[in-house]
C-alpha cells in the first residue's frame, strides 16, 4: 500500500517538521539517503554497504522513497537486468539535513552507542 502524500497532516504547528520526518522515518531511509549522496548505486551496492538490512526491507524502504519523490530507479533493458538509483533533486535537497544528523551522531554517539558494561557486575 502507497503512504498518503502530505495531505494527512492537519497543518498545526510542527507539521513542516512531521512531514519532513515523515519522509525519511523507518530505520534504513536516512541511511540510504546518505549512501546515495555519493553517488548512483545499484541495488546489491546499497547492501553491500548497509549489510544489516534485509534484501526484503531494502526493496520495500527504496520503493517508499520513490514514491515519495527522493530518489529515481532507472532500469536498463539488458541482460542480466541492471537497476540504478540515485537521489532526486528533491532528494539531493536534503543533503543539509542528512550531513547535519551525521555531525550530531558523530559528536553524540557516545552517549547512545553500545551499553558500557559496568564494573564489578
Amino acid at each position: 500500500m502507497a503512504k498518503l502524500r502530505h495531505s494527512r497532516f492537519d497543518c498545526a504547528p510542527g507539521c513542516a517538521v512531521e512531514a519532513a520526518v515523515g519522509l525519511i522515518d523507518g530505520k534504513w531511509k536516512s541511511i540510504i539517503l546518505y549512501q546515495l549522496l555519493k553517488g548512483t548505486l545499484r541495488f546489491g551496492e546499497i547492501h553491500r554497504l548497509i549489510p544489516n538490512v534485509t534484501p526484503r526491507m531494502l526493496t520495500n524502504q527504496l520503493r517508499e522513497l520513490e514514491a515519495d519523490g527522493l530518489i529515481t530507479r532507472t532500469v536498463f533493458a539488458q541482460v542480466p537486468p541492471r537497476v540504478d538509483y540515485a537521489l532526486s533533486p528533491l532528494g539531493r535537497s536534503m543533503e543539509p539535513v542528512l550531513m547535519a544528523l551525521k555531525a550530531w551522531g558523530d559528536a553524540h554517539i557516545g552517549l547512545y552507542g553500545k551499553p558500557h558494561e559496568v564494573a564489578g557486575a
